[in-house]
């Protein structure tokens, strides 16, 4: 097959290609390295500056190179704003994808109509991104995002390209729940993927100081509940500093970002979430134990019965505070989740393996 991986969220098209080609495909990913983490991509699609002038010169970039964005089996969307650019520029682009490739796949990964207003009016999860249970969550962020989706363009948009595509993808059980109502016969599940790493560094022995490592978006700090993680994780360092060790790190590349991570023990991350997104399972990859979205959905949609590698958190800092203490005061069960937190991510995210799944899927529609 031909397939184009357009756009990118947290080196997830990425991965995939790399899957895709080791199976004897060819796979292009065009994309804006998704800002400062500057992921690999073989076009680049980042956007130079936010005036409107960059936007025309995006456009531009874009329509000159067409002939490079045609001919292929698969084209698989990351997002409606696959490309940084307002909804109505975007949707011609979208036009011209679907007229001049077999099929679309739309990728549901992230922000969009249709995880903000499920989770703000229907309200499926106990607790995500935008309510606590029958509360809606009116923190700036939150807010922001639904004045972004709600009645707007990009809801248009995201409405076009969902009921026009020929497949729906979810990387998470968030997003499956969300889309699933609306598109049942075209939606599946597929698990986000990860490259195991190549040498065997991971430590299971025992630990002494317990190195938690935190990666903050300054952008998204309060929409993803950093902020609340790290004041639990500040007060307990002021309570062991002899226990327990902090790393944070502050939107820098991602090949940075896995310097300053490797060698930590735990990762705190994503508070409202059911389920580890990329930046937690790649750390798992290597050994180092999520505390953060473990809930019981997350194993039921993946038919996890035996492994339990993450400490999972509900979204309050009394209960982060809690089972991070347990783990600085009790580091002998740190072993073996790392064990587990190992197997788990080769069980069900390795790359190849899921990459299969993509195929299976692209045959199907």
């Amino acid at each position: 097959m031909r397939i184009l991986l357009l756009g990118e969220y947290s080196n997830v098209h990425a991965t995939l290609a790399k899957g895709l080609k080791a199976l004897g495909h060819e796979v292009v990913v065009a994309s804006n390295g998704d800002y400062w983490k500057n992921y690999p991509r073989d076009i680049d699609l980042a956007r130079k500056g936010q005036g409107k002038w960059y936007g025309l010169w995006l456009t531009l970039k874009f329509w000159c190179h067409r002939n490079d964005f045609r001919g292929f089996d698969i084209v698989q969307l990351i997002n409606p704003h696959f490309i940084d650019l307002k909804p109505s520029r975007i949707s011609q682009i979208y036009k011209y994808l679907k007229k001049n490739n077999k099929k679309i796949v739309l990728g549901a990964f992230g922000m969009d109509y249709y995880w903000v207003h499920v989770c703000t009016n229907d309200k499926p999860l106990r607790y995500s991104d935008f309510n606590i249970g029958d509360e809606v969550r009116m923190n700036a962020d939150a807010i922001r995002e639904r004045n972004l989706w709600i009645g707007t363009d990009s809801e248009r948009l995201n409405k076009q390209i969902a009921n026009e595509c020929d497949g729906i993808v979810a990387g998470l059980y968030e997003y499956w729940v969300c889309y699933k109502p609306s598109f049942q016969h075209k939606t599946v599940f597929i698990p986000f993927p990860i490259e195991m790493p190549e040498t065997k560094s991971v430590e299971y022995g025992v630990v002494k100081k317990v190195r938690v490592f935190i990666g903050i978006n300054k952008s998204r700090n309060e929409y993803k509940g950093t902020d609340i993680m790290l004041a639990a994780a500040e007060e307990l360092l002021e309570k062991y500093p002899d226990r327990m060790e902090l790393i944070k790190v502050e939107n820098v590349p991602f090949v940075q970002y896995q310097q300053f991570m490797n060698g930590s023990d735990l990762i705190i991350d994503q508070l409202y979430s059911y389920t580890p997104s990329m930046n937690p399972l790649l750390a798992m990859s290597k050994g180092i134990v999520c505390v953060g979205g473990g809930e019981p959905e997350n194993y039921e949609i993946i038919d996890e019965n035996e492994l339990r590698p993450i400490i999972n958190v509900l979204p309050t800092k009394e209960s982060v505070y809690r089972e991070l203490e347990s783990v600085i005061l009790n580091p002998e069960i740190i072993p073996s989740l790392k064990k587990q937190s190992v197997e788990y991510v080769q069980k069900h995210h390795d790359y190849i393996k899921v990459a299969k799944q993509y195929l299976d899927f692209y045959a199907s529609i």
